[in-house]
């Protein structure tokens, strides 16, 4: 029951399973999830409260079942193994979908193949992720679009929601792409590397300033952190075929051949 209707909710997306956590380790934990009912101890003494050998062999019988739960809970969950990589803990589609008029889009707005990354500045899988999303831009030219959205993971990464803010105040003077080639570029992100790189892409510096002192951009940085909750994303990069997670290598050719089977379909 516990699998199934966690399964369930996933399918209608209450929401993702928790990082490190893959459909396949829902029926061991279920299994585990018996050794919570030794309240049947105490249900078993008020029952039997007469009869005293009845008592005894419910309560062996209680305990016998926590210890078959535990052993074939833990014998799955070995079975099953971890959770590899971000690509497996992705259960969800992209949601919302693709809109470019609320999106940043790279290409032509109505390109027939989309690739969206999640991910955030200061995070080295995004970097090398952004660099096959650039290889694959090469080869594929104007049948592509790349679309980046933000998931700053701020315990790994302190800099990194203070350097979404900056994207984002960045697009907001006309320069998001600039900016996120610079970030994705930069040796560190505090937050005097983000105006030196403001005033070197020839923005409002004031102005860009001013943004990020008062947050301006928070909430277009949290809009972007709830659609990877919402698509099942829990760790960084993470990347959308279209509106399906992709399961393969982070690799150009094993993209392209995903995208192009993608608009196949």
């Amino acid at each position: 029951g516990i699998g199934l209707f966690a399964r369930a909710a996933v399918a209608l997306r209450f929401g993702p399973l928790p990082g490190g956590v893959a459909a396949r380790h829902l029926a061991g934990a279920a299994a585990v999830a018996g050794i919570g009912f030794t309240v049947s101890l105490f249900v078993a003494e008020l029952a039997f409260e007469d009869d005293a050998v009845l008592r005894q062999e419910a309560k062996l019988g209680v305990l016998a079942a926590s210890v078959l739960a535990a052993v074939v809970g833990a014998g799955l969950l070995r079975r099953a193994g971890p959770a590899t990589d971000a690509h497996e803990r992705v259960a969800a589609r992209l949601d919302p979908p693709v809109d470019p008029r609320a999106d940043h889009v790279r290409g032509p707005a109505q390109a027939p193949l989309t690739l969206t990354l999640f991910g955030g500045f200061a995070c080295p899988g995004t970097r090398r992720a952004a660099a096959v999303a650039g290889e694959l831009r090469e080869r594929l030219g104007d049948r592509l679009r790349v679309v980046f959205r933000d998931l700053p993971i701020e315990d790994a990464h302190p800099e990194g929601p203070l350097a979404a803010e900056a994207a984002e105040a960045a697009g907001a003077q006309g320069r998001y792409w600039a900016m996120w080639d610079a970030l994705m570029a930069a040796p560190e992100l505090a937050p005097s590397d983000l105006v030196a790189i403001a005033q070197r892409l020839g923005l409002d510096v004031n102005r860009f300033a001013d943004d990020l002192r008062h947050r301006v951009q928070a909430d277009a940085v949290a809009a972007d952190v709830d659609s990877a909750r919402r698509s099942g994303v829990t760790a960084t990069p993470a990347l959308f075929v279209g509106d399906e997670p992709g399961d393969g290598p982070l690799a150009a050719g094993a993209i392209a051949a995903a995208l192009e089977a993608s608009a196949a379909r």
